[in-house]
């Protein structure tokens, strides 16, 4: 009886090819923007994952989110050095500061101060000059990205041409002439400012002075202790909040996501591919089964049970979930080749197709439902009419 629902529903070529394209367009809604949205949410923590050096992330416990600027007193890096089970701790500079190219563009830009001794915080790669290189006098590091980008440089005033900055490029960062002696290259972030690189003490030096000025604390833990232990261990002592690197990264896609609309646009957009699902679905199925009513009919005529004629229904609603659902993921991914090579962000990790596959199932069991009240509404004697 499977093999004559199939044969049913694929005879009926016109029908069938509706109810996959609109199958598998609601799938490619779903998993593309699921995808997109995963991106998104993936680039808020990229910054914490590329630094990964350190076990625990220390802060002021009112930090939100990576670029939320709170910062502490140096006494605070003491205090987490004390803690037991802390194997090493160093300071990180970040904040927001003015940038003017050897051209006069004004930019604004993030600037990272990393720990002289260890410069642990650093990009996790290197594409020209020596990390080691930042201890020289005025040294900075740039993206490679953003050097192409937001500090490329004209050649001449009044030049609408630029070259990307190069090392032994001169800037000046809060009027303090900076000298480029590396690039680096890093994951793509949600916060689009370029991202330099220098040493604690200069980043101080140049920064506005203040009372307090460390940000962050980055502390490993030692070999046999629990992470999730120690950080809160340093939260009790210190009066800071410490997070462990998912924890971090896990509060500032929370703050991201409450703040901005990304979760709600992206939301919408997924409702309403799960609704364009049901709707092509359910309006093509229950054309289908009026359309073949007729053959349901003979088949209880012929002794066939409502439960019969439900696991034919069934089976022709799985068939077409399923291949819809496929075509609907294969047209995502390959949009993700194209989507990666641009500045949109796209990460189709594994629980976005399940979540489109539920999402599609859900759709078919609700078309179902609308086509099913009608097979076992039917009367046999409905073959023998005119």
């Amino acid at each position: 009886m499977i093999r004559i629902a199939l044969r049913m529903l694929l005879g009926d070529k016109l029908k069938y090819a509706g109810l996959v394209a609109g199958l598998a367009f609601a799938t490619l809604l779903i998993t593309q923007q699921g995808s997109i949205f995963a991106g998104f949410v993936l680039r808020t923590g990229a910054w914490i994952r590329d630094t990964g050096q350190a076990d625990l992330w220390v802060m002021d416990k009112q930090v939100e989110f990576t670029e939320d600027r709170k910062t502490m007193l140096d006494s605070s890096l003491l205090r987490v050095r004390g803690v037991e089970g802390v194997e090493w701790a160093v300071p990180m500079y970040k904040a927001y500061m003015p940038c003017r190219l050897s051209d006069g563009t004004r930019v604004v830009v993030r600037v990272i101060g990393l720990d002289d001794a260890t410069l642990l915080g650093a990009p996790p790669i290197i594409e020209s000059g020596a990390l080691e290189a930042l201890r020289q006098d005025r040294a900075v590091l740039i993206d490679a990205a953003d050097a192409q980008d937001e500090l490329a440089i004209r050649e001449a005033l009044g030049d609408t041409s630029k070259r990307p900055m190069q090392v032994g490029d001169r800037l000046d960062l809060n009027d303090h002439e900076m000298v480029v002696v590396g690039r680096y290259r890093r994951t793509t972030e949600f916060f689009w400012d370029p991202l330099i690189y220098t040493t604690y003490t200069r980043a101080l030096a140049i920064a506005p002075p203040e009372r307090r000025m460390l940000n962050f604390v980055l502390a490993r833990v030692k070999p046999g202790y629990d992470h999730d232990a120690v950080a809160a261990k340093i939260s009790e002592l210190s009066g800071l909040q410490a997070y462990t690197e998912a924890g971090f990264e896990a509060r500032s896609e929370e703050f991201i996501l409450r703040k901005t609309g990304i979760l709600a646009n992206f939301g919408i957009t997924i409702a309403l591919g799960f609704v364009i699902g049901v709707l092509i679905s359910g309006q093509l199925l229950y054309n289908f089964i009026l359309d073949n009513q007729r053959s349901f009919a003979a088949m209880k005529a012929m002794g066939a049970s409502n439960f019969m004629l439900l696991r034919m229904v069934a089976a022709q609603v799985l068939f077409a979930a399923f291949v819809g659902f496929g075509i609907g993921v294969g047209l995502t991914a390959l949009s993700g080749n194209f989507l990666e090579k641009s500045e949109l962000a796209f990460n189709m990790a594994w629980q976005v197709p399940v979540f489109g596959g539920i999402a599609i199932l859900i759709c078919c069991l609700f078309a179902a439902a609308l086509s099913i009240s009608r097979v076992l509404r039917l009367e046999p004697a409905v073959v023998f009419k005119g």
